[in-house]
């Protein structure tokens, strides 16, 4: 297993991974309506594809296959963290955000903010991120509810 930057020619599959995370949450917590319009913001969204391209990417590698990547963008915002849905809950999601927030410090950032889905957040928690508030967006005429959190590094 190794992380390593992303790069450009990463971008088609790491909208796959997302879109892969993003279909195995369980329906008890989105339904399917809910999974799609978020997923679907790989494709819609411009700030998606400025995380990928502009912002501070870490893919993480395993079997030679890319399983899970996370971002900043900008530079002190926690702005994607995915793990294939195959993969997930194997402690995968934590490597990558544990090596984001080093990096993170070691640019000088002392403190990390992210909006947090119901499902991120709790690892989140976890990992001593603070809440700051709950909020609720629209997205594609859906409300999803949300955490904006915090980390102090």
């Amino acid at each position: 297993m190794k992380l390593q930057q992303i790069c450009k020619k990463d971008q088609l599959e790491l909208k796959e991974i997302y879109f892969d995370s993003v279909a195995s949450i369980d329906e008890n917590i989105y339904d399917e309506e809910h999974k799609f319009a978020w997923a679907s913001q790989a494709w819609e969204n411009s700030e998606f594809e400025k995380s990928l391209l502009k912002g501070d990417g870490l893919k993480l590698i395993y079997k030679n296959e890319i399983i899970g990547f996370g971002t900043r963008y900008p530079e002190n915002r926690l702005s994607l963290l995915y793990v294939r849905g195959n993969f997930k809950r194997r402690g995968f999601g934590t490597i990558i955000l544990d090596s984001i927030e080093k990096d993170a410090l070691n640019s000088g950032i002392n403190k990390l903010f992210t909006e947090a889905s119901l499902i991120s957040h709790k690892l989140l928690l976890k990992r001593n991120w603070e809440i700051d508030h709950k909020e609720k967006v629209n997205i594609k005429g859906l409300i999803f509810e949300r955490y904006k959190m915090f980390k102090i590094l």
